[in-house]
């Protein structure tokens, strides 16, 4: 009875990997995928994640606080070197269509006793970027929707134009509820799927997981090699990865894509931050055909 009682309470061997089968990179990345799917990871995630107290907001992982005492540094770049912000939780609106329907239609979601509007000659030129409060259609000074800045992109010779809106993601379903209302944009162009839906026989083709008591866990593609997992970003914080993320009007040919987490977005603040720019970004040779 007492070796049967002994067989019984004999541990099953730990399938828990050691940290050095952990930090591999196959398997860092497929664990970081995992990791992300509620809360949503920035780019600069890792190195902010070893340096600042994490929040959860938003549907977003974001940095909230530093874990050292870095205000006097922080505060000694932005006012002699330069201090640069990860902004790429900022949700992108793009609007493409005519010029003259797109300023017809924003008009009145905006005023021009705020300030400026889209039809500003400096931000229609695709220069500057512009910055404004949107209210909900024809209803100001009251439905304030929040503060939201934008850019035009520059003219090419056509009238149709294509226009980015920045908003916070708290206030992003209700302003492009709002886009879509105006604009009578109800039909969906494109829908975001998370996953690609695959057969089982391309999985079998393209991966093979070899598992046997006493040997390493590995996997590999037909003909041997190690598939590497690729970092995927499903959806955003804002939005359902199943949902459309692009929708059309028939009737005022204006299109709106929600470009959330497609499109980085850095601040620099500083007097070196124009310098530094010009340092790192080079122009890029343009052909003509």
């Amino acid at each position: 009875k007492q070796a049967e009682k002994a067989v019984h309470q004999k541990k099953e061997q730990s399938k828990t990997k050691c940290r050095k089968a952990r930090r591999r990179h196959i398997n860092l990345v497929a664990e970081f995928n995992h990791r992300q799917r509620k809360n949503i990871w920035l780019e600069t995630h890792i190195w902010h994640a070893k340096r600042f107290h994490m929040v959860k907001k938003w549907g977003y992982c974001l940095g909230n606080s530093p874990t050292e005492k870095s205000y006097r540094a922080c505060y000694r770049a932005m006012t002699k070197q330069c201090l640069l912000q990860d902004l790429s939780y900022y949700c992108c609106l793009e609007l493409k269509g005519k010029e003259n329907e797109l300023l017809k239609q924003l008009a009145r979601i905006c005023s021009i006793d705020t300030g400026l509007t889209f039809q500003e000659a400096s931000c229609l030129s695709g220069r500057f970027e512009g910055s404004l409060n949107l209210y909900q259609a024809d209803r100001y000074p009251e439905g304030m929707l929040g503060p939201v800045t934008f850019i035009w992109k520059p003219r090419d010779g056509s009238e149709n134009r294509q226009l980015w809106i920045w908003v916070h993601p708290a206030l992003k379903q209700d302003i492009l509820r709002e886009l879509k209302a105006i604009f009578q944009c109800s039909e969906p162009e494109e829908i975001c799927i998370s996953e690609p839906v695959t057969t089982s026989v391309q999985k079998e083709k393209q991966v093979e997981v070899v598992t046997s008591l006493g040997n390493k866990r590995k996997k590999e593609d037909k003909e041997g090699e190690k598939a590497v997992p690729v970092k995927k970003i499903i959806g955003d914080g804002t939005r359902d990865p199943f949902q459309s993320y692009s929708w059309i009007s028939r009737t005022t040919g204006i299109a709106i894509s929600d470009r959330s987490m497609e499109i980085l977005r850095y601040r620099l603040i500083g007097p070196l931050s124009h310098s530094i720019l010009t340092e790192t970004l080079k122009a890029a040779a343009v052909q003509t055909v």
